[in-house]
């Protein structure tokens, strides 16, 4: 829901962003510049992935953070290319993107072992954080997926538990596009997307959105612009993912998206926060 109407006190239209950096847990080069941007007050939280070995060591670095810096920490839920939690002796890593997109909207099987998986994730990040999250979203937006969905509608009385029930990130919207070539890719998480905002609400779950954030990490100049566009055009309290980092030899063996989270990294501290704080942005 556009709340454009809002203005700052100096009558300017109040644009500020749900702004979330997705990834943290991915390296500790990545971990250590989202830990840097919550405590300068540039980003309302941030997605962790649990996966990884390190993950109880900055998990333990974020708790050490104040209070209102912890309040948006969220569930990064990951399905794509990494070894499981879940793993046996014979595992590798999972699936790409591709590949479990066609297992997903095939029909295939494995729901009960992803569910498995995301049920560990989700362990992974209660035990360390001694919490539930405060949001969910997926690495390569697999929360849109619908074997996922089906979790989410049968974990909802466990998450619940966990303290207050999660908010979901959105599908997003061609409108934040500014380009022909972005709104090509926007229309795939779009239609990967299709429906998980309705059916999420009617479950009970807040979702917020819409969903920005989207450039062409092989360009990593382009994204200053994206960010003046969406400060220019973007709408009150939608959501804006982005992935800052220092890079390290573990993300460069992990991840292609290195020089992008440097660029990244380096505007959001030099700018004047656009983000919501976490308390305003509920």
């Amino acid at each position: 829901m556009s709340l454009g109407g809002r203005r700052l006190p100096d009558g300017t239209p109040d644009r500020r962003f749900v702004l979330v950096a997705d990834d943290y847990g991915l390296s500790p080069g990545v971990s250590r510049a989202i830990r840097e941007l919550l405590i300068a007050g540039k980003l309302t939280g941030t997605g962790c992935m649990t996966l990884f070995p390190e993950w109880p060591e900055e998990a333990e670095k974020l708790l050490e953070l104040a209070p209102s810096d912890r309040t948006s920490i969220g569930l990064h839920l990951t399905l794509t290319d990494f070894r499981p939690l879940t793993a046996g002796p014979d595992t590798v890593a999972m699936p790409p993107l591709k590949q479990r997109l066609l297992a997903a909207f095939g029909g295939q099987g494995e729901e009960s072992a992803i569910h498995a998986e995301l049920d560990e994730q989700l362990a992974a990040f209660v035990a360390a954080m001694g919490h539930g999250p405060a949001y969910i979203d997926g690495h390569q937006h697999v929360h849109f997926l619908p074997v996922v969905r089906r979790w989410f509608l049968s974990r909802k009385a466990h998450l619940q538990s966990l303290g207050s029930l999660p908010w979901l990130r959105g599908a997003p919207s061609l409108t934040f596009a500014p380009t022909l070539t972005l709104r090509a890719k926007v229309a795939i998480v779009a239609l990967m997307a299709r429906g998980f905002d309705r059916q999420m609400r009617a479950a009970g779950y807040p979702v917020k959105g819409p969903l920005a954030g989207f450039y062409d990490w092989l360009q990593p100049q382009a994204f200053p612009p994206l960010m003046n566009f969406l400060k220019e055009r973007g709408q009150h309290g939608m959501v804006v993912m982005c992935h800052p980092g220092h890079g390290d030899a573990l993300l460069q063996a992990r991840d292609p998206l290195v020089a992008a989270r440097a660029v990244e990294f380096a505007e959001l501290m030099g700018r004047d926060s656009m983000a919501m704080r976490a308390r305003d942005a509920a």
